[in-house]
């Protein structure tokens, strides 16, 4: 077995999901910048992994009844791993995390407003299976690596949004804030950048930017469904005015507008969000967070950098984590493994190093709910508390059970990948190393791996042994402390 070349392993961990035995494969020969050209130049190859789904050789899937991810939350979550194990474009996944954090919007309050069905579907359905719009995650697919001004636009528009942040009540008579509120203090500038008139003028904005029901609707039907609407007659056409310019000009008053015209207010607004200098530069340190460092403080120099790219490409987001990935803070070794992986990547780093043969998804739900996040279920507005944040005597223990559950279940597998390298203890650490990829061990928990392969006697590497010791070694290792750094 040969292990990637270091900064490739780093790449793929960080822009990815780490690698399977045949992404190994795929980019053995690779230099570091066709790694990061294949990661996001990735419109070129085919999204065909939930056409995979039911085949033997891939992670299975579990489901009460006939699989429905597009009206079943438990089979979306499985669905949404899948593909983060098989995609071809792991990049474009890893971006569709990245905005299901940035924007977290959570199926408990969409369920308890719109039912099980409505609320699946307005987070998970993929276009042209059933009637009505796509599903959230869809759209930060559709748009991961694309022009954020216009993400924000359709967001603004998108079902699930509308409902979570109760747009659907959010009238002329009546303003309703949260919408107003978010856009500026989560999805662009950030706190003290915008004033509390701010936020009233902001839903004044948005005032008839509503939702309606397709004809005969039903909560419990899968194609019913609820639609962006603009109720022109519920708009404020009058002007609003901000505390930072809204035009190129330098005003900072939106004009009073036609109800017929009224839904410029919001695009105004959203296209002056985008391009302000603060946006690019928070969308900068949550950048630095996820792919560089969340245990060093983001650089002033690298957040002025990407925010400068962020502008001169008017938001588009493709030459930004194009310009994160070949940055210098990147490519740092002291930045490798400085950085605490999300649940849902450790499990899906697990799976594809570890293997997949007969293992259900369905069996990480209950394990990932444990460690704190379960998918479509951010904790509020805000989204996940990152960082060190993850980890707690009840969540490392979730963690080391799920390696142990996932080690055993691929004995074989495990077995057969390192007989050639098992003639002794040493060199079959050194195997589980280079295929499980862990942050480097100091000398003694190295030793103590040592030590357990050898416990009970000497080592022959005999069948029983492997069978015993490999799968027990694979356990430890993901389990490890050095396992849960990316």
């Amino acid at each position: 077995m040969s292990q990637l070349d270091p900064s490739i392993d780093h790449l793929l961990r960080r822009a990815a999901f780490g690698a399977s035995p045949a992404d190994v494969e795929t980019f053995r020969n690779m230099s570091a910048g066709s790694v990061i050209s294949y990661l996001v130049d990735y419109e070129g190859r085919p999204d065909d992994a939930d056409a995979r789904i039911g085949r033997p050789d891939h992670a299975q899937v579990a489901t009460k009844d006939l699989f429905s991810p597009d009206t079943d939350i438990d089979d979306a979550r499985q669905r949404w791993l899948f593909r983060m194990i098989h995609t071809r474009r792991p990049l474009q996944e890893k971006m569709a995390l990245f905005w299901h954090n940035h924007f977290a919007t959570a199926y408990s309050k969409l369920a308890g407003d719109s039912g099980a069905v409505q609320a699946t579907k307005m987070l998970a359905q993929k276009p042209g299976v059933l009637r009505g719009p796509q599903g959230q995650i869809e759209l930060f697919r559709q748009y991961a690596l694309g022009n954020y001004r216009n993400l924000l636009l359709q967001v603004a528009r998108d079902p699930a949004m509308i409902v979570w942040l109760d747009g659907k009540t959010n009238t002329r008579t009546k303003p309703q804030e949260n919408f107003g509120r978010e856009v500026m203090e989560l999805f662009t500038v950030g706190v003290g950048n915008y004033t509390e008139s701010d936020v009233y003028a902001a839903a004044r904005v948005f005032t008839g930017w509503n939702l309606r029901r397709s004809t005969e609707y039903r909560s419990d039907d899968p194609n019913a469904y609820q639609e962006f609407v603009f109720n022109a007659e519920e708009h404020d056409t009058q002007e609003k005015t901000f505390s930072f310019p809204i035009y190129s000009n330098g005003s900072r008053t939106i004009p009073a507008r036609s109800e017929s015209e009224g839904m410029q207010d919001g695009v105004d607004l959203i296209t002056a969000l985008a391009l302000h200098p603060e946006t690019g530069r928070r969308l900068a340190r949550k950048f630095w967070n996820f792919f560089i460092s969340e245990i060093h403080t983001p650089d002033p120099g690298f957040v002025e950098n990407i925010a400068t790219v962020y502008r001169q490409n008017s938001t588009e987001i493709a030459p930004v984590i194009q310009a994160v990935l070949t940055s210098p803070w990147f490519t740092n070794t002291a930045m490798r493994y400085a950085r605490y992986s999300w649940p849902v990547e450790f499990v899906v780093r697990s799976v594809k190093e570890v293997g997949w043969q007969g293992f259900s998804l369905d069996r990480a739900r209950a394990p990932l709910a444990n460690m704190g996040m379960l998918l479509y279920e951010p904790p509020n507005v805000g989204g996940w508390v990152l960082g060190a944040n993850w980890f707690s005597t009840g969540t490392l223990l979730a963690r080391t059970n799920f390696a142990a559950t996932l080690t055993a279940s691929q004995r074989a597998g495990l077995t057969d990948a390192v007989l050639d390298q098992s003639r002794t203890p040493q060199a079959l650490l050194t195997a589980m190393l280079e295929k499980l990829t862990p942050a480097p061990f100091d000398q003694g928990p190295q030793q103590a791996m040592l030590s357990y392969l050898v416990a009970g006697g000497s080592w022959t590497g005999s069948e029983a042994q492997l069978n015993t010791r490999v799968p027990g070694l694979a356990r430890l290792l993901v389990g490890s402390s050095e396992y849960q750094l990316v």
